[in-house]
């Protein structure tokens, strides 16, 4: 027997049908650490306004959910991978034959 599996299958084994315990972890640290420099830093002006809520902002906004990948955070790591590793990409095309035999080493 063959099933077919929705696309949307694995949004089941996510918290809240979003978020994965890191993506939790990472907003729940960003959002403390927020919470203690609202306490030691008051703010009195925008500018410490807005340091004293850089890290919740900036940990909710990874842990945005966005079509077609997971979050933010994921859609950095993956552009960070693409540009440091090395790309091979390889295509074969739709030919019938292939100009050269891999086994062989030899231009046919």
């Amino acid at each position: 027997m063959q099933f077919l599996i929705p696309a949307n299958s694995k949004k089941s084994m996510l918290i809240f049908g979003a978020f994965t315990t890191f993506d939790l972890i990472l907003f729940g640290v960003g959002l403390g650490v927020t919470i203690i420099l609202l306490l030691i830093i008051a703010p009195t002006n925008i500018f410490t306004a807005m340091l004293d809520l850089a890290p919740g902002v900036i940990c909710g906004f990874l842990v945005m959910p966005i079509p077609n990948y997971h979050n933010i955070r994921i859609v950095i790591q993956e552009l960070y991978k693409f540009y440091t590793t090395r790309q091979k990409f390889i295509w074969k095309g739709w030919c019938v034959k292939d100009e050269f035999d891999d086994t062989k080493q030899v231009h046919k």
